[in-house]
């Protein structure tokens, strides 16, 4: 009987043990923030303060966690950076990619991001930012919408026929887009090799991106170079997506297929 109540069934009819589910809503809190006090995290996984109180306190004994005294704020751990440390880098975009982006950040002045896609969602998995004064901070691991976006459209326009057809159906798509002219737009990224946004999704921004493929052609990330709208005119945005291109490209021929 108390195993039962331990367990739970989710959606692919897998169980799951439901302290350890509850524990990895409270670390998946910190995605988007870097410290939270103890009553938004409730709020947040939907749980009771003190079952939270008694998770947390579990969570900073075992070092993944650490609490402020004085502000009563929680933040990541060291342990969290431990396992880090130890995850395969032999294959990872997000370090194989640096070098080039940093180049290309040198050679544009603009910040240059790398973005892989989770479901109905982009992840920045990689940024490097621009030295100007004023720049598009780019913060490492934000989760952004997938059909908004330079980026979003590529990680769409290049993904296999198959994927793509799955995020295109009606049902996937935002209330606020039209899926004839989204369709159209994909179907010019897929000529031109790379696709733009002014605005789209931040006032005042915008962006250039392309397809990274890996070495056995499958799409592999999203190369974005973003920036004040006003430094991107339509003859820059021409001149920056070549070199997006071309870095892309040397990008994809390090990545293993």
């Amino acid at each position: 009987m108390e195993a039962s109540r331990a367990l739970k069934t989710s959606e692919d009819g897998k169980s799951n043990v439901r302290a350890v589910e509850r524990a990895l809503d409270i670390l998946l809190c910190f995605t988007t923030d870097s410290d939270l006090p103890m009553t938004e995290i409730a709020e947040r996984v939907g749980l009771h303060k003190s079952t939270v109180h008694r998770m947390l306190a579990t969570l900073e004994d075992k070092g993944f966690l650490e609490r402020d005294r004085s502000s009563e704020r929680y933040r990541l751990g060291m342990r969290i950076w431990e396992l880090s440390a130890h995850r395969s880098r032999s294959g990872d975009p997000a370090v194989i990619c640096l070098p080039e982006m940093e180049r290309l950040r040198d050679t544009l002045g603009e910040t240059v991001s790398l973005y892989v896609r989770d479901g109905n969602e982009r992840i920045r998995i990689q940024a490097v930012q621009s030295n100007q004064a004023i720049r598009r901070v780019a913060p490492v691991g934000v989760r952004l919408p997938l059909y908004v976006g330079a980026s979003s459209k590529v990680l769409i326009a290049f993904a296999e026929p198959s994927l793509a057809q799955l995020m295109m159906a009606a049902e996937s798509l935002p209330p606020s887009i039209d899926a004839q002219s989204f369709r159209e737009q994909l179907e010019e990224i897929r000529r031109n090799g790379y696709a733009t946004s002014m605005e789209e999704r931040e006032p005042g921004a915008a962006a250039v991106s392309a397809p990274v493929f890996d070495r056995s052609g499958r799409l592999a990330a999203a190369l974005s170079v973003s920036g004040p709208a006003a430094r991107f005119t339509p003859d820059i945005i021409r001149e920056q997506a070549a070199l997006v291109i071309q870095s892309a490209t040397r990008m994809g021929a390090m990545l293993p297929g």
